[in-house]
């Protein structure tokens, strides 16, 4: 224990100047509230909307009016697991991913 402190004493900056013993905590303390604010600020948002947007995919039936990430208008006439069939017009229907749309009207 002694031969520590000597050693300490010994690697102690001159002059009464601070160590760099307290910085390392203090970094590190800094580091977790920044990881923590970005969590709250950006991570958990957008997981909210990414749970919001399945709800809705999920939600989706027949006859629903809905627009796609293209900005496509378009009534609901078929629905797969994975792709959805739009009418946008009397005789255009057009197939889409069911990733592709974002709203529902």
């Amino acid at each position: 224990m002694f031969f520590d402190l000597q050693q300490a004493y010994a690697m102690a900056p001159p002059n009464g100047q601070q160590g760099g013993g307290g910085s390392l905590i203090s970094t590190l303390v800094m580091f977790g509230a920044v990881i923590l604010i970005m969590y709250f600020l950006m991570i958990r948002p957008q997981q909210k909307r990414q749970s919001e947007h399945k709800k809705m995919l999920e939600s989706i039936k027949k006859g629903d009016r809905v627009i796609t990430t293209s900005g496509m208008h378009g009534t609901v006439v078929e629905l797969d697991d994975k792709t959805i069939t739009l009418q946008i017009g009397e005789n255009t229907k057009v197939k889409f991913e069911r990733v592709a749309v974002s709203t529902k009207i």
